[in-house]
């Protein structure tokens, strides 16, 4: 009975661990396997990425140095191209190409079109002047965007945080694992998430990084989030509790200017009222008696 007993147990525990090995064995090789797919589509972007690079600065190149540049110039435009989201410094090069380009193909349209029939000086230097600005505008619009995504995404990304800090993981540790939760669905503060823990990899101090990254956004939210960082560190707050209410803060305030957005609406309808609306109201109402008036009158003079 004894001998059957062990012989039932040792044969349940060996099923159990080649049951056990065979589950591990497939959950490694599906995670391998994934890991493979996405390192060989990265390294297919790699490859395709460098020839279309490359075909739009071989297209560019002999219109870079076309527009005269400082260096305090080239620094404050990589710096607004860096807020934008534009890090590699061929953008500098493609930028000023841009700013020599649209002017050239915005005439271009206009000889096409036979605008400049109208006044052939006004209407070169106009889209001369905008072809010359277009750029610009196209950066601050893209700031803006980058900006107001990085102010809407960052309640969300500091909620993750607060779930990884108290999970056990450390701040850096919460930080990378943010920025991976939140690559799909908010792109740019999980962007900046990463920048900030590689700087922490390569041995900037928590606060310089967070501090860092204020500064490269520009975002007042973040800058905000930076110091309170840096407090927390120097009086031995709790990271997480701090960062829950510097969350609860963001959305307060983030409702607050809706409010107040919605609030500005009653003003900005006067404009299209006046101009658009009531003109429509009173010939709608005022035409039909003005007609039979203007008939009235014609027979009476007749």
């Amino acid at each position: 009975m004894q001998i059957f007993l062990f012989t039932f147990i040792a044969a349940f525990l060996l099923l159990s661990s080649l049951g056990v090995l065979i589950f591990y064995r497939q959950n490694t090789l599906r995670r391998l396997s994934r890991m493979v797919s996405q390192a060989a589509e990265a390294s297919l972007l790699r490859t395709i990425a460098p020839e279309r690079g490359a075909m739009v600065k071989k297209l560019v190149k002999p219109f870079e140095n076309v527009v005269p540049r400082t260096s305090q110039d080239v620094s404050t435009v990589q710096k607004r191209l860096i807020r934008a989201g534009y890090r590699e410094p061929a953008y500098v090069n493609l930028f000023y190409s841009a700013k020599a380009l649209t002017p050239c193909f915005l005439c271009l349209i206009a000889t096409v079109t036979g605008i400049y029939a109208y006044g052939p000086f006004f209407i070169y230097a106009l889209t001369a002047g905008l072809g010359f600005m277009v750029p610009d505008f196209w950066l601050s619009t893209r700031i803006s965007a980058r900006q107001t995504s990085l102010r809407l995404g960052l309640p969300e990304a500091l909620d993750l945080i607060v779930i990884c800090v108290e999970a056990g993981l450390s701040m850096d540790k919460a930080t990378m694992r943010a920025a991976e939760e939140l690559r799909i669905s908010q792109p740019a503060i999980a962007d900046e998430l990463n920048l900030i823990y590689l700087e922490q990899r390569a041995g900037r101090p928590r606060a310089e990084a967070w501090k860092h990254v204020g500064e490269r956004t520009g975002v007042d939210s973040i800058r905000a989030l930076a110091s309170i960082l840096i407090q927390a560190d120097k009086f031995g707050t709790s990271i997480g509790k701090t960062l829950r209410a510097h969350a609860e803060t963001l959305r307060t305030r983030r409702r607050q200017d809706a409010e107040e957005q919605a609030a500005k609406t009653t003003v900005k309808l006067v404009f299209p009222l006046v101009l658009f609306i009531f003109p429509s109201l009173f010939v709608v109402t005022l035409g039909p008696s003005l007609i039979i008036m203007f008939e009235g009158f014609q027979n009476y003079l007749t």
